[in-house]
């Protein structure tokens, strides 16, 4: 009894964990590094469990316009998004990282229009100017004396925010595309395969994703700053936690999650991460947060759910 809405609870939780790691690592490691490890053991990972499920190591039954657009999904999603992710929470704070998270579901809706032909219903709009409300009494606050509002965050930070949110949210639509054509191409397939093209499809993105980061980290001569994760076990330990939480277990039992409750019911547990996340922020960071932060992170989510409805 309501074991797909305990199991969305857990994915929001397992997104903070990753959030927290992810944050640490970044601010020890740099973005770059951080990215090209995470994508990498989530390489292995995906590639391990596809192995034991259909035994073949990399995705079996693809095309090659399922390789096209689940690669243009990795390098939105992927490179350009979680670099804008992990490198605002070394400027603002995975709190604040996540709180932008929720402007996926907005860029998602309006990118599914554009590249999909997909319609914008009327609560969907409602539900998108509710979140950037919720943002803006997150990130604004009245000066001293009286002062105008102004945005309390570095504005470098803010615009990565944003770029993660939007980079995420076009990311979805070109992997939903992707995957209808993998479904397509995977028709006679066996059960198993069939059954694991999410992960596979994933894999896709993360083999993308990792090339990617290792050209950028070649070109940029950062290779090296990766050794400190091989030696520092709270840096290793930190990205390991941060991927198997994130892009191996968070993606699994999220994909679980809809197969026990609603997709729309799943979606908004999920997106809770921003709320979950202000308490290990106070304990564990020790940061000060104000009310009207935990108010505009509440509304944020409230407006995500206004696009399931």
């Amino acid at each position: 009894m309501y074991l797909g809405e305990l199991i969305s609870l857990g994915v929001a939780f397992s997104w903070t964990i990753t959030a927290l790691c992810i944050e640490y690592a970044s601010k020890k490691l740099g973005t770059l590094s951080v990215n090209f490890l995470r994508l990498l053991l989530g390489f292995f990972l995906t590639g391990s469990l596809l192995l034991v499920i259909t035994g073949r190591f990399f995705p079996q039954g693809t095309d090659s316009d399922t390789w096209l657009w689940m690669s243009v999904s990795g390098l939105i999603g992927f490179v350009f998004g979680d670099f804008c992710l992990f490198y605002s929470y070394i400027l603002i704070g995975s709190r604040f990282g996540q709180l932008f998270m929720t402007l996926a579901p907005p860029a998602a809706a309006i990118s599914g229009a554009i590249i999909l032909g997909e319609s914008m219903r009327g609560m969907a709009w409602v539900g998108m100017f509710v979140t950037l409300i919720g943002i803006a009494l997150s990130i604004f606050s009245r000066g001293e004396k009286g002062r105008r509002m102004h945005i309390k965050l570095p504005l470098k930070g803010v615009l990565l925010g944003i770029g993660a949110g939007l980079g995420q949210g076009v990311g979805l639509v070109f992997s939903k595309l992707g995957m209808e054509h993998y479904s397509e191409s995977a028709i006679g397939s066996s059960a198993e395969v069939i059954k694991m093209i999410p992960f596979a499809a994933s894999q896709i993105r993360m083999i993308v994703g990792t090339i990617s980061f290792l050209i950028i980290l070649l070109i940029t001569k950062k290779l090296h700053n990766v050794k400190p994760a091989f030696h520092d076990k709270k840096i290793g330990l930190s990205v390991v936690l941060g991927t198997i939480f994130g892009p191996f277990l968070g993606v699994a039992f999220s994909l679980m999650a809809v197969q026990y409750t609603e997709s729309g019911i799943a979606s908004t547990i999920m997106a809770l991460t921003p709320i979950i996340i202000i308490l290990p922020s106070v304990v564990i960071l020790k940061q000060k947060i104000t009310p009207l932060e935990i108010v505009g992170a509440i509304i944020s989510v409230a407006g995500v759910s206004l696009f399931f409805l």
